[in-house]
């Protein structure tokens, strides 16, 4: 029984995998939010959530090194799950150093083409858990949703 339970698990998950992720509708924001590279919501409508923990890019190197290997990690654990970076709908990014945000906004930019960034929140903190840490993201994403900019949920 449990092997057929798990066979059926398994062909579940790689039928959700095959099926294409459709873009999620991105409410366009104002131009503080414009200029800080995030939407102020995001609308999905069906689709599989990921909840996805806070990564880090390790405890040695700059700032914008340990970012960047942030964001491949979760990229890595989306593609794990049939999805991408595309489909994260909110994060929360915890830094260390205020002075970073601004790096961390062009940074944003490059990571999510054609304006489309998922909702999000910019936390500084003090320390975290494990010293030489700048930056940690975690987030959620929605693969294969129906909702898109040109397909849209919200009431227009």
């Amino acid at each position: 029984m449990r092997v057929v339970s798990r066979l059926v698990c398994v062909t579940a998950l790689i039928a959700g995998c095959a099926a294409p992720a459709l873009a999620a509708q991105y409410l366009e924001g104002n131009e503080r939010q414009r200029s800080r590279a995030y939407s102020p919501a995001v609308i999905t409508d069906g689709g599989r959530i990921v909840w996805l923990a806070g990564q880090t890019g390790g405890s040695t190197g700059d700032f914008e090194t340990q970012a960047r290997e942030a964001f491949r990690q979760l990229d890595l654990t989306l593609k794990r799950a049939g999805g991408s970076l595309a489909d994260m709908v909110t994060m929360t990014v915890f830094i260390n150093d205020p002075r970073n945000g601004d790096r961390l906004t062009e940074m944003r930019r490059e990571i999510f083409p054609a304006g489309r960034y998922p909702g999000s929140a910019l936390i500084t903190v003090s320390n975290f858990a494990v010293p030489g840490i700048l930056i940690e993201v975690q987030g959620v994403a929605v693969i294969g949703d129906r909702c898109s900019n040109a397909n849209p949920c919200a009431p227009r």
